[in-house]
């Protein structure tokens, strides 16, 4: 192995193992809270141009991921941290469980800017798929790239079909996008920013924990436009 070659394999070694953001504190989780709340304001009152509103008042749950970015030096690798929050069953949704999305494709549009990344969960078998320890987009559920627009009259036979609708916002184009291969776990770390204590994203989608103060705005932004 020449000098540069061995130079290159230590960068990349050392950059694999340092972990892709640090713990964060609470005050990050919360200004996270409020990103998410502010991605869901900004696509859906864009004109023409956010998610259909009658997909978005059937989803059963909504995952918000906002600056989803590249890790530096690690080639290909992707990280974001968000919330998913879903229907409590009494005209409500939930308090937010985190969620960490990592690796696969996040799109054409990610280039070396952050993206921000938005699902839908369109039924119960989605639900409890994304509730797994570690959920796989494509070998874990069907997963499409969601429709554009004020109406779902232009979706496929496969979105309407798809257990999870996936969209994505990078530099204000916004645009259904497809997450395959990429993972998604439970956030422990902003779990327990939120709620002071370890708690599992089945207990808090159970509806077994109150929404911290801070979640507010999300959850009012969620209900605005899923109902």
């Amino acid at each position: 192995m020449s000098q540069k070659q061995w130079i290159a394999a230590a960068i990349v070694s050392l950059a694999l193992s340092i972990p892709l953001s640090a713990t964060p504190d609470k005050g990050d989780t919360e200004k996270r809270l409020q990103e998410a709340a502010n991605t869901i304001d900004e696509i859906m009152s864009a004109p023409d141009k956010g998610i259909p509103a009658d997909l978005f008042q059937k989803a059963a749950c909504v995952t918000i991921v906002p600056g989803v970015k590249k890790a530096a030096f690690v080639i290909g690798a992707k990280y974001g941290r968000g919330f998913m929050v879903c229907r409590n069953g009494k005209g409500g949704w939930t308090a937010p469980a985190g969620v960490r999305v990592e690796g696969g494709s996040v799109g054409f549009q990610i280039g070396g800017a952050e993206t921000d990344v938005v699902m839908l969960v369109m039924n119960q078998d989605g639900v409890n798929k994304l509730l797994s320890n570690k959920f796989t987009f494509g070998a874990d559920a069907s997963a499409t790239a969601g429709p554009v627009g004020r109406s779902a009259s232009a979706a496929t036979d496969a979105q309407l079909k798809a257990e999870i609708l996936t969209y994505s916002r990078s530099k204000g184009l916004f645009a259904g996008v497809s997450l395959e291969g990429a993972t998604l776990r439970t956030d422990e770390d902003a779990n327990k920013d939120l709620y002071g204590k370890a708690v599992s994203n089945k207990d808090i989608v159970a509806g077994t924990v109150a929404p911290p103060a801070s979640a507010a705005g999300l959850l009012s932004e969620v209900k605005k436009h899923a109902g």
